[in-house]
Protein backbone atom coordinates (compact mmCIF):
# COMPACT_ATOMS: atom_id res chain seq x y z
CA UNK A 1 0.00 0.00 0.00
CA UNK A 2 1.51 3.38 -0.85
CA UNK A 3 2.24 5.92 2.04
CA UNK A 4 -0.80 8.53 0.39
CA UNK A 5 -3.22 5.66 0.44
CA UNK A 6 -2.46 4.75 3.76
CA UNK A 7 -2.58 8.14 4.98
CA UNK A 8 -6.08 8.87 3.43
CA UNK A 9 -7.36 5.43 5.07
CA UNK A 10 -5.87 6.66 8.53
CA UNK A 11 -7.64 9.89 8.13
CA UNK A 12 -10.73 8.55 7.59
CA UNK A 13 -10.68 5.98 10.40
CA UNK A 14 -9.99 8.75 13.01
CA UNK A 15 -12.39 10.63 11.59
CA UNK A 16 -15.31 8.38 11.49
CA UNK A 17 -18.58 8.02 13.66
CA UNK A 18 -17.46 5.47 16.74
CA UNK A 19 -19.41 2.33 17.88
CA UNK A 20 -21.26 3.94 20.58
CA UNK A 21 -24.13 2.01 22.32
CA UNK A 22 -24.88 -0.58 24.84
CA UNK A 23 -23.48 -4.11 24.73
CA UNK A 24 -23.75 -7.15 27.10
CA UNK A 25 -21.58 -9.99 27.99
CA UNK A 26 -23.68 -12.92 28.50
CA UNK A 27 -23.29 -16.06 29.83
CA UNK A 28 -25.09 -18.42 27.19
CA UNK A 29 -25.54 -21.34 30.01
CA UNK A 30 -27.74 -19.87 32.50
CA UNK A 31 -28.78 -16.57 30.76
CA UNK A 32 -26.74 -13.99 33.22
CA UNK A 33 -25.75 -10.78 31.61
CA UNK A 34 -23.46 -7.68 32.00
CA UNK A 35 -25.05 -5.00 30.37
CA UNK A 36 -23.27 -2.09 29.91
CA UNK A 37 -22.62 1.31 27.79
CA UNK A 38 -19.89 2.91 25.88
CA UNK A 39 -18.71 5.05 23.88
CA UNK A 40 -16.47 2.98 22.46
CA UNK A 41 -18.25 -0.93 22.51
CA UNK A 42 -15.86 -2.71 20.70
CA UNK A 43 -13.30 -1.21 22.93
CA UNK A 44 -15.38 -1.91 25.90
CA UNK A 45 -16.32 -5.70 24.81
CA UNK A 46 -12.17 -6.43 24.36
CA UNK A 47 -11.48 -5.15 27.69
CA UNK A 48 -14.10 -7.45 29.41
CA UNK A 49 -12.84 -10.01 27.43
CA UNK A 50 -9.17 -9.32 28.46
CA UNK A 51 -9.39 -9.08 31.86
CA UNK A 52 -11.85 -12.31 31.91
CA UNK A 53 -8.79 -14.49 29.99
CA UNK A 54 -6.41 -12.59 32.55
CA UNK A 55 -8.91 -13.76 35.83
CA UNK A 56 -8.79 -9.67 36.61
CA UNK A 57 -12.46 -9.01 36.27
CA UNK A 58 -13.54 -6.79 38.56
CA UNK A 59 -17.26 -8.65 39.03
CA UNK A 60 -15.86 -12.02 40.84
CA UNK A 61 -19.25 -13.74 39.83
CA UNK A 62 -18.42 -13.02 36.33
CA UNK A 63 -14.93 -14.08 36.70
CA UNK A 64 -15.86 -17.49 38.45
CA UNK A 65 -18.57 -18.17 35.85
CA UNK A 66 -15.76 -17.78 33.31
CA UNK A 67 -13.30 -19.77 35.26
CA UNK A 68 -15.89 -22.78 35.21
CA UNK A 69 -17.80 -22.73 31.78
CA UNK A 70 -14.95 -21.26 30.16
CA UNK A 71 -14.79 -18.93 26.78
CA UNK A 72 -16.99 -20.67 25.04
CA UNK A 73 -20.01 -20.14 27.00
CA UNK A 74 -20.03 -16.57 26.51
CA UNK A 75 -21.08 -14.18 24.24
CA UNK A 76 -19.79 -10.39 23.41
CA UNK A 77 -22.59 -8.87 21.98
CA UNK A 78 -23.45 -5.10 20.97
CA UNK A 79 -26.96 -4.66 21.79
CA UNK A 80 -28.20 -1.11 20.91
CA UNK A 81 -25.68 1.05 18.68
CA UNK A 82 -26.18 5.10 18.37
CA UNK A 83 -26.70 6.85 15.57
CA UNK A 84 -24.67 10.13 14.36
CA UNK A 85 -26.73 13.33 14.91
CA UNK A 86 -26.79 16.47 12.93
CA UNK A 87 -27.02 18.38 16.08
CA UNK A 88 -22.87 19.32 17.47
CA UNK A 89 -24.67 19.76 20.59
CA UNK A 90 -26.27 16.35 21.22
CA UNK A 91 -25.76 14.69 24.41
CA UNK A 92 -24.80 11.23 23.58
CA UNK A 93 -23.80 10.06 27.01
CA UNK A 94 -27.32 10.94 28.54
CA UNK A 95 -28.60 9.13 25.68
CA UNK A 96 -26.54 5.43 26.44
CA UNK A 97 -27.40 6.40 30.43
CA UNK A 98 -31.31 6.55 29.49
CA UNK A 99 -30.83 3.47 27.27
CA UNK A 100 -28.78 1.91 29.88
CA UNK A 101 -31.39 2.15 32.42
CA UNK A 102 -33.64 0.95 30.10
CA UNK A 103 -32.17 -2.51 29.00
CA UNK A 104 -31.58 -3.20 32.77
CA UNK A 105 -34.56 -2.68 33.83
CA UNK A 106 -35.95 -5.26 31.46
CA UNK A 107 -33.80 -7.96 33.04
CA UNK A 108 -34.55 -9.58 36.31
CA UNK A 109 -32.01 -9.11 39.05
CA UNK A 110 -30.84 -12.52 39.04
CA UNK A 111 -30.16 -12.60 35.57
CA UNK A 112 -27.62 -10.02 36.46
CA UNK A 113 -24.17 -9.44 37.05
CA UNK A 114 -23.41 -6.69 39.71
Amino acid sequence: MDRARRKALLQAYKLAFPPMGIYAVRNLRSGRMLIGQSANTTGALNRHRTQLRLGMHRIAQLQNDWRELGEEAFAFEVLQLQEERAEATFDYAAEREAWLDAWRERMPPEDAYL
